[in-house]
């Protein structure tokens, strides 16, 4: 992974030097950048190495004029590796194609090499759509949509053109017929596939600014690492001088884009200058915009925030960007004084995330598991919370109603009727639901009953909002504790599990 980071730095910048402070800089900001020493398992962990060598290999081909067929198959196949472990993928896939699509209005991208692009894209979602059995998500996605609408408006440019309008106008036809084209088609392929009740990343985003909650996105964004980015994360940028070092970059590309801009606008032609000689910069630093949105909203994506932070770092050693500062002073000199700052408050993230010494210990639900391996008969079905579910599948391989892959409308469904134990329906309608899931036994999670990350967010809060009818009733976990019987008879019990015997 590091290698990658270096040759993707010292690509973009040009200089070894570069790839040196991509490296640097993802150690110093390392508790920033990944989970994967807290949670291993998780989706996006796998994925997105992928994701940055795609990112790699597209700024390959932004950069050259090669129109070699090799970087854009492997375009497609990091394309596929990125999108199958992580049900979130097309959702950062599709702001590339949001970056990208305005450099090829105004003229930073070629339409041909544009053009292959899509159609690689194309070429990969179809892919993982057989790859993943016919999953219609991958369909019904804003990504999906948007390249077929870019695939539209790029075939119909010429068309556009004739309409007589100036550059600017011509500009803002495409990308309000990208934007409303995108949306519109994506709802439309929703309906006619039937996944319009999926949960995605975009439903997740919407729900966070337009504050709206029920059942499902509330039990996303109630978890820690879905609330918003915390006040002291651009703190901590700022004390590795990864911020500022990174807000100096982009105000440098932006200023030159604008520059760029207003040539091609004050020409009043339909003839493009050709700008593609810093195209990949430009994208890196419309990419950076959208990440930090997304870390803003929901903490969890630092994972791609951070990262690219680090590879836009290394521009820092660009002589494109700074020829002007190195033609007066010593660029080595420049870049290992730049290193030798963040190294004050990096060294001191680095012997703090060294100190952090631990093992997983979780002797409650090892003895949850072995009592079920021999205290139950292979074929019995079990339902509860979906982490429990996943390690009693894992470890035990006994049939369990649900698990965590939220995103699927049916297991949704389960997952909610699972979950009612938590709120204050009757103690029989319960039971009868699960029996209708064909359940033999529920396991019960004292600690669910009472936490509560933040105000609204306990499991009984959720229930409340969900199902007012019911608020004024006593909750159904205090009773399950006290005494489930005739519904339900306690088998085993320990300090966080209570198995429950559905009679």
């Amino acid at each position: 992974m590091m290698g990658l980071f270096f040759i993707y730095g010292a690509y973009l910048s040009g200089t070894e030097l570069g790839g040196l402070i991509t490296v640097f800089c993802y150690f110093f900001n390392h508790g920033e950048a990944t989970r994967v020493m807290w949670t291993p398992p998780l989706r996006e962990s796998f994925s997105y190495p992928f994701l940055v060598l795609q990112m790699y290999v597209l700024t390959l081909i932004l950069r050259t004029s090669n129109n070699s067929r090799r970087p854009f198959i492997a375009l497609c196949l990091s394309n596929v590796a990125f999108m199958l472990p992580w049900q979130f993928a097309q959702f950062i896939l599709f702001t590339q194609i949001a970056s990208l699509f305005p450099m090829y209005v105004v003229g930073y991208i070629e339409p041909n090499k544009f053009q292959k692009i899509i159609y690689m894209n194309m070429v990969s979602v179809l892919l993982c759509f057989v790859l993943m059995f016919g999953n219609p998500m991958y369909l019904s996605s804003y990504y999906s949509s948007s390249l077929l609408i870019t695939w539209v408006i790029i075939l119909k440019r010429y068309k556009i053109q004739r309409l007589g309008v100036s550059e600017l106008n011509f500009w803002l036809i495409q990308g309000f017929a990208w934007l409303c084209g995108t949306i519109i088609l994506k709802f439309l392929i929703s309906e006619m596939l039937g996944v319009s009740d999926h949960v995605r990343l975009s439903d997740l985003i919407a729900a966070r600014i337009l504050r709206y909650t029920d059942f499902n996105t509330l039990i996303y964004t109630c978890a820690p690492d879905f609330d918003f980015m915390e006040k002291a994360t651009p703190l901590r940028y700022t004390k590795t001088l990864l911020l500022p070092v990174v807000l100096v970059i982009t105000y440098l590309i932006f200023k030159k884009t604008f520059c760029d801009i207003l040539c091609v606008l004050s020409a009043n032609t339909y003839q493009r200058k050709h700008l593609l000689e810093h195209g990949e910069l430009i994208f890196h630093t419309l990419q950076l915009l959208t990440f930090t949105a997304l870390a803003i909203l929901i903490m969890r994506l630092k994972l791609f925030l951070t990262p690219h932070m680090c590879v836009m770092a290394s521009l820092i050693s660009s002589r494109r960007l700074f020829g002007w500062l190195f033609c007066r002073v010593r660029f080595e000199n420049v870049i290992f004084a730049i290193l030798t700052l963040m190294s004050i408050q990096g060294c001191a993230n680095l012997h703090n995330q060294w100190s952090i010494i631990g093992e997983f210990n979780n002797l409650p639900q090892e003895e949850l598991i072995l009592w079920i391996k021999y205290n139950t008969r292979p074929d019995a079905v079990f339902a509860g919370a979906m982490p429990t579910m996943a390690s009693i599948k894992l470890s035990t391989l006994h049939p369990i109603v649900n698990y965590p892959h939220y995103e699927d409308a049916g297991l949704r469904a389960r997952t909610k009727i699972v979950y009612s134990t938590y709120s204050r329906k009757s103690i029989r309608e319960v039971r009868d639901k699960l029996l209708e899931l064909h359940v033999n036994y529920y396991v019960l999670e004292e600690a669910w009953c009472v936490v509560r990350t933040r105000p609204g967010c306990s499991m009984l809060e959720i229930w409340d909002a969900e199902d007012p009818s019911n608020a004024a009733q006593p909750p159904l976990c205090s009773v399950l504790l006290k005494d489930a019987r005739p519904y339900f008879t306690t088998v085993f019990q320990n300090s966080v599990y209570r198995v429950l015997k559905v009679n």
